[in-house]
C-alpha cells in the first residue's frame, strides 16, 4: 500500500514537473515570441525574459530580430530603349511587425517570396524609365526609388526593407552580341565626331595663327622699311652735309664712281669732246 501512495506522488511530482516546464519559456534577446491559442495570437513578446504559457493550448512560434540578406533570383526585365537585361540582385530585410507577419504570411520562406514579387516589381517599373546605357554606366541612383517602393508595399506585412541593392546585369546570351555591335557603332559614331571636332579645331587655330604670322610679318617689313628710309634719309642728310662742304671732291667722287661702273669687263668707245674724260685728262 505505502509503495502504490509512493509510485502516485512520483508521478504526480512527474506530471507537475512536465507541466511546470511546458508552462514557461524563454525569449532570447534576438527573438520575438508570439503565443498562438487555437489559431488566435494571444500575445506577442519583444522583450527578453522568462514567460508563461497554457501547456497543451498555448503554441509559441519565434522569430529572428536580426536582418536577412536574400538572394533574389535572377529576373528579366526590360528598358526604356526595349532592351531585354537580366538583373541579378538581392534585399536588405527584417520583420518590423511580428504580428502582421504572422497574421500575412506565417512563415520566412512565404515572406521571401512576397519580397521577390514586390522587389521584382520595383526593378521592372523602374528600369522600365531608364535606357539601357543608362542602366549600366549610370551612378544607381534610382536604387533609392526601388528601396523607397519595397518599403511601401511590404510594411502591411510585418517586412521591413532596410536596402535593395543590384549585383549586376546582363543581357540575354541570345541579345548579347547584337547590342554589342550596337554600342560599338555607337562608340564609333561618337569617335568620328570628336575627330571631326577637333580637326576642325585645329584648322581654326592654324588659321588664326597663320593670321596673326602675316600680320607680325607685315608688321616686321613695315617696320624695317621705316627704319631703312629713316637711315637712308639719315645717309643722304649726311652725304649732303658732307659733299656741300667740297662740291670738286664731290664731282670727283661720283665720276670714280662712274668709272667702276663702265671701264670693267667692257669695250669702252671714247671721243675728246666727252665730259667725262676731263677727270681723266
Amino acid at each position: 500500500m505505502k509503495k502504490m501512495i509512493l509510485i502516485s506522488i512520483l508521478v504526480v511530482i512527474a506530471i507537475a514537473i512536465v507541466f511546470v516546464g511546458l508552462s514557461f519559456f524563454i525569449v532570447d534577446q534576438t527573438q520575438y515570441a508570439i503565443v498562438i491559442r487555437f489559431g488566435e495570437i494571444r500575445k506577442v513578446i519583444s522583450e527578453p525574459g522568462l514567460y508563461m504559457r497554457t501547456p497543451f493550448v498555448d503554441n509559441v512560434v519565434r522569430l529572428s530580430k536580426r536582418f536577412y540578406i536574400y538572394d533574389i533570383p535572377v529576373e528579366k526585365v526590360i528598358t526604356l530603349d526595349k532592351k531585354t537585361m537580366l538583373v541579378d540582385s538581392y534585399a536588405i530585410w527584417r520583420i518590423s511587425d511580428p504580428k502582421k507577419f504572422i497574421e500575412s504570411v506565417r512563415t520566412v520562406s512565404l515572406a521571401l517570396s512576397r519580397i521577390d514579387d514586390v522587389v521584382y516589381s520595383g526593378l521592372r517599373n523602374t528600369l522600365a524609365k531608364l535606357d539601357f546605357d543608362d542602366i549600366v554606366t549610370g551612378e544607381r541612383q534610382y536604387l533609392g526609388d526601388i528601396t523607397e517602393f519595397s518599403k511601401k508595399n511590404l510594411a502591411d506585412f510585418g517586412i521591413e526593407i532596410r536596402d535593395v541593392r543590384i549585383k549586376h546585369t546582363d543581357l540575354p546570351n541570345e541579345n548579347q552580341q547584337a547590342v554589342f555591335e550596337r554600342m560599338k557603332s555607337e562608340r564609333q559614331s561618337i569617335a568620328a565626331l570628336i575627330r571631326a571636332e577637333g580637326q576642325k579645331e585645329a584648322q581654326k587655330i592654324r588659321s588664326e595663327a597663320d593670321k596673326e604670322a602675316t600680320v607680325l610679318r607685315a608688321e616686321a617689313l613695315s617696320e624695317a622699311e621705316r627704319i631703312k628710309g629713316t637711315g637712308e634719309a639719315s645717309a643722304t642728310r649726311i652725304y649732303a652735309e658732307a659733299f656741300s662742304k667740297d662740291q670738286d671732291f664731290y664731282k670727283l667722287l661720283r665720276t670714280l664712281d662712274s668709272y667702276k661702273l663702265i671701264i670693267p669687263d667692257s669695250v669702252v668707245l671714247i671721243g675728246e669732246d666727252m665730259n667725262i674724260l676731263n677727270q681723266m685728262k
